[in-house]
């Protein structure tokens, strides 16, 4: 999975001209699910992104999560995360989850931020042709890939470049 984390004063997603989702101070996640992710990694990227000390602390320093700040969630799919631009202009998506395995994993996502207990947790829709404001905070924005940051996923990788 990756994701897209920018700290936001406020955001929010519209289709067709109609707020589907709205937060105010919180993040702004933008998600995109591999074909090959599994719900353990999705619960470690949640747990990862509530926690992310990323919001200012008394002192200005960034030392505060969304959990201390009692901050929103506005989650949106973007399967363009998975572009792949190696070869010519136009970007391949086939690492990208198909619907019937990137949706549910984006699904149990927001399911998972309330788990963790994000207070309000808003979301664009699935598949679906969205405008998004962000009114990033900072600016701050973290990048994060389940394949480099998760340790399961990690230690596959260090495997398999040893020919294991």
């Amino acid at each position: 999975m990756r994701a897209v984390v920018q700290r936001v004063a406020a955001s929010r997603v519209e289709i067709a001209g109609e707020t589907v989702g709205e937060i105010g101070q919180g993040l702004m996640i933008l998600l995109g699910v591999a074909e090959t992710d599994t719900e353990e990694e999705m619960r470690f990227l949640a747990k990862k992104i509530v926690n992310l000390r990323i919001f200012t602390d008394e002192n200005e320093k960034m030392n505060l999560s969304l959990m201390d700040i009692g901050g929103s969630a506005l989650v949106v799919s973007q399967f363009t995360l998975y572009a792949d631009c190696k070869k010519g202009n136009r970007p391949s998506f086939i690492a990208a989850g198909k619907p019937p395995v990137s949706e549910p994993l984006y699904e149990a996502f927001v399911h998972e931020l309330i788990a963790l207990g994000v207070e309000k947790v808003a979301t664009g829709q699935f598949g679906a042709d969205m405008q998004v404001y962000i009114q990033n905070d900072g600016p701050v924005t973290i990048v994060l890939d389940t394949d480099e940051i998760s340790p399961k996923r990690v230690a596959v990788r260090k495997l398999e470049k040893e020919g294991r």
